[in-house]
C-alpha cells in the first residue's frame, strides 16, 4: 500500500505560505460565484459552548468542486482569552484530497480566519458601498479591526481611519499600526459615534456577544453609507439596524440557524445573500443614498477558498512538517 503523509503548517507558517489580501479576495469571489450557481456543498456550522456565556467552538466543513476543496476548520473563540495573553480566535483546519477523502494538511487556522474575514468585508463592500468610499470607522481595534482594514484598502480609495476601541490604548497602538503599514489616516477617537457618523464604511469588529450591547443608535449612519457587522449585530441597536434600505448575509440559511440558538433577536428582513450578490441575481446597491448593511457570519466556504491555496505555496516552497499518517 503506498505510503501517506499530511502537511502540518504552524501559524507562523501558514502566514508564510499565504496569499496576498488581493489574491484572496478574488479566491473568496469564486467560491460565492459556486455558491451562488448552487454548485458547493456547506451545512450549517454546529457549535459547542465550553463553559458557557460567549465561549464557543464550531465545526466548519465545506466543499468548493470548482477549487477541487474540501475540508473542515475547528475554530473556537473565547472573550476572556485576552486577561489570559491568548488569542480570542484559535483553531485548526483539516484540508482533504477530494479524490481520496485522505487529509493533505493540518493547518493553523488563526492567520486565515482573519484575512478571509477581511476580504469576505470587502467584497460585501464591492457590491454594496458607494465605489469611492474614502472614510472608514472601525469599531474594535483589534485582529479584524487591522484585516478588513487591509481588505478594503485594496478595492477602495481609502483615506482616513476612524478607530474606536473601549480600550483607548489599543486605539492607539492601532492608528500607530495602520499609518505605518499601509500609509492611511488614523484617528483614534474618545466615542464611538465619532466612528459611525460621517464614516462611509463601518466596520464593527468586537466580541460575537448573544445579547448585544446595542452601543451604536438609530440617526448615528449617514445616508449612502455601508456597514459590516463583523460581530455579528453585537454593536448595533435594532433601530439603528431598521433604518438600511438592504440588511445582506453571507449565508441565509446559517444565519437562520444563529436565530435559533438566541443570536439576531431582532434584525430586518434579508435582502440577499453574498452568493446572490456576485452572480448578479439580486441587486447591490442602487442608489447613492440607500443605507446597506451585511452580517458576515464568517463561513466555511471562505476558509476552504484559501486553504488550497495555501497548501499549494507551501509545498512549493518546502514550507511546513511532513508527518505520517
Amino acid at each position: 500500500m503506498k505510503k501517506k503523509n499530511l502537511l502540518y503548517l504552524s501559524q507562523a507558517e501558514v502566514a508564510a505560505a499565504g496569499p496576498s489580501m488581493a489574491e484572496i479576495i478574488e479566491a473568496l469571489g469564486t467560491a460565492f460565484r459556486e455558491k451562488g450557481e448552487g454548485r458547493s456543498e456547506m451545512p450549517p456550522k454546529p457549535g459547542i459552548h465550553p463553559g458557557g456565556g460567549d465561549n464557543f467552538i464550531h465545526a466548519m466543513p465545506a466543499y468548493i468542486p470548482a477549487m477541487q476543496s474540501a475540508g473542515v476548520k475547528w475554530v473556537g473563540g473565547f472573550p476572556d482569552n485576552a486577561e489570559r495573553g491568548l488569542p480570542y480566535i484559535n483553531g485548526l483546519l483539516i484540508l482533504n484530497d477530494c479524490e481520496t477523502g485522505l487529509p493533505l494538511a493540518v493547518m493553523d487556522c488563526v492567520w486565515i480566519t482573519a484575512m478571509r474575514t477581511g476580504a469576505a468585508t470587502a467584497l460585501s463592500a464591492r457590491y454594496l458601498a458607494r465605489a469611492e468610499s474614502a472614510v472608514v470607522g472601525v469599531l474594535g481595534c483589534g485582529v479584524q479591526g487591522r484585516t478588513n482594514i487591509e481588505a478594503l484598502n485594496v478595492l477602495f480609495p481609502l483615506e482616513r481611519i476612524m478607530a474606536y476601541d473601549v480600550v483607548p490604548d489599543a486605539a492607539r497602538r492601532y492608528r500607530q499600526d495602520i499609518e505605518s503599514r499601509l500609509d492611511l489616516d488614523v484617528v483614534a477617537v474618545s466615542s464611538p459615534r465619532e466612528a459611525v457618523t460621517g464614516c462611509d464604511i463601518i466596520v464593527t469588529a468586537g466580541p460575537i456577544l448573544r445579547k448585544p450591547h446595542a452601543t451604536i443608535q438609530a440617526g448615528w449612519m449617514d445616508p449612502g453609507a455601508f456597514a459590516s457587522l463583523v460581530d455579528f449585530d453585537s454593536y448595533w441597536h435594532s433601530d439603528a439596524m431598521a433604518e438600511v434600505a438592504k440588511f445582506c448575509t453571507d449565508d441565509t440559511a446559517q444565519l437562520q440557524h444563529y436565530q435559533k440558538v438566541g443570536y439576531f433577536k431582532k434584525i430586518p428582513d434579508i435582502h440577499a445573500d453574498l452568493g446572490e450578490l456576485v452572480t448578479g441575481k439580486i441587486a447591490g446597491r442602487e442608489t447613492a443614498s440607500e443605507k446597506t448593511m451585511t452580517a458576515n457570519l464568517g463561513l466555511a466556504l471562505d476558509d476552504m477558498a484559501v486553504a488550497p491555496l495555501i497548501y499549494q505555496a507551501a509545498v512549493q516552497k518546502g514550507i511546513g512538517t511532513w508527518l505520517p499518517l
